[in-house]
């Protein structure tokens, strides 16, 4: 169990160091990307340019990532969020930036007012890894399905249910595991980082709901109320 523990603990040192040196190491880049963008809104010469407004969409991109990199390495702090919102914010995102052949659902069976305990842009990186992983699964043609329902008083539960591929039972207990992947190129952190998040983070659940091979898996994510 000390050895157990001591374990843990280091892992813990790592995902939070490396965390906060690249939240650290973006700062200098982004600071000067903004100082540039700046340049640019104020000189004639690019004014009807369309490239002004994509830098400004990129750099508020690494900006968020930035503030998620900052949240690892830190206490995030969650506040009482509409989740409905939060989730469908996430995927109208996504969507414009994966695959077209690939169809997205977003539904719940309470009422829309309905909050979670969130913090915003890790939850949304959470939803994009689940969510690239299941594209992946499916080779980029398919259909994801995000279905919100309450667990009880306390809980939400979220379920991102794909067309993929699924995922043998003998894998089953790895998939969260850093390095774990299936494609050829890859870190295998994507799943790994998303269960930290949820079970670290935001005291909740990320887990496999199911699979079934040539059909598709469904991850289920429970936060608190």
């Amino acid at each position: 169990m000390s050895f157990s523990y001591s374990r843990k603990a280091e892992q813990n040192r790592v995902w939070v160091g490396l965390a906060k040196e690249t939240a650290h190491q973006l700062g200098t880049p982004l600071s000067s990307l903004m100082a540039w963008y700046e340049y640019m809104k104020a000189s004639p010469k690019f004014e009807n340019e369309p490239i002004t407004a994509e830098l400004w969409k990129d750099i508020r991109r690494l900006e968020i990532i930035t503030e998620r990199f900052s949240n690892i390495g830190s206490v995030p702090l969650l506040r009482d969020e509409n989740v409905l919102q939060v989730t469908e914010n996430a995927i109208n995102y996504l969507q414009n930036r994966i695959s077209s052949k690939v169809e997205f659902s977003v539904t719940s069976n309470f009422a829309p007012d309905i909050t979670a305990k969130v913090n915003v842009p890790l939850f949304d990186w959470v939803i994009e890894n689940i969510c690239k992983n299941a594209v992946d699964a499916m080779e980029g043609r398919g259909s994801i399905r995000l279905q919100l329902s309450l667990l009880g008083k306390s809980q939400v539960a979220l379920d991102i249910s794909d067309t993929g591929k699924g995922i043998p039972k003998s894998k089953m207990d790895s998939v969260f595991l850093p390095g774990f992947t299936t494609k050829k190129r890859g870190w295998g952190l994507g799943l790994a980082l998303a269960k930290r998040i949820i079970d670290n983070y935001h005291a909740g659940k990320l887990y496999v709901k199911s699979s079934e091979i040539g059909k598709g898996t469904t991850f289920r994510i429970v936060l608190n109320r």
